[in-house]
């Protein structure tokens, strides 16, 4: 003896059945000081980005270290924050960068052609004089030597190595005193106070 299958029945889509949305995107841009991590806690009780930031769910595409300042970005896409971090896609990086001595047209053209690092030789860069900028003043200052002159440099990169644009600079002679990272790809920090961020 055979049975017959009855005819399967389906289910109406209800609202509750439907599927859900995808979370709205979030992008902040934020202007870290000097002396912030680059994340939103820490044991030690040194100041983290939950100071500035009241946004939940977020997080740093990418990282900027504590002792430099500028433009940060933190967003809930995670496509768009490997997009970001990751070297592989080679997105620029601009930084300015106040350098201890009056920096020499070789050590920029070294500079540009490539480093020799521990770690491997730095792609081919953008580096050009700049005046110094009109930016908020550091706290605490710049320690500057007497008799020795600073000088302002505008770098581009678009590799991500570890305090890259520090070891770069001291492998030609002229240590990093401060760094500012003023864009990444497209994003800038203009119109962005120190320690203020701007949601898009």
């Amino acid at each position: 003896m055979t049975f017959k299958r009855p005819p399967r029945r389906f289910k109406k889509p209800t609202l509750e059945s439907k599927p859900k949305t995808m979370a709205e995107q979030v992008i902040v841009l934020f202007n870290k000081p000097f002396d912030v991590l680059s994340q939103f806690t820490d044991d030690s009780k040194r100041q983290t980005l939950a100071n500035f930031i009241p946004i939940k769910e977020i997080y740093a595409a990418g990282r900027l270290d504590r002792d430099s300042e500028g433009l940060l970005i933190l967003t809930n896409d995670g496509k768009l924050q490997h997009k970001i971090a990751s070297p592989k896609n080679k997105m620029s990086k601009e930084y300015w960068v106040q350098v201890e001595g009056d920096v020499t047209d070789e050590a920029i053209d070294k500079l540009i052609k490539g480093v020799d690092l521990k770690d491997g030789k730095t792609l081919p860069a953008k580096v050009s004089r700049m005046a110094s900028p009109d930016v908020w003043p550091r706290n605490p200052p710049i320690r500057e030597r007497k008799n020795i002159p600073t000088s302002w440099l505008r770098i581009e990169i678009k590799e991500g190595k570890n305090r890259q644009v520090r070891r770069m600079t001291a492998h030609v002679g002229f240590p990093t005193l401060r760094l500012i990272r003023y864009r990444i790809g497209s994003w800038t920090i203009d119109g962005i106070e120190n320690g203020d961020f701007k949601r898009l």
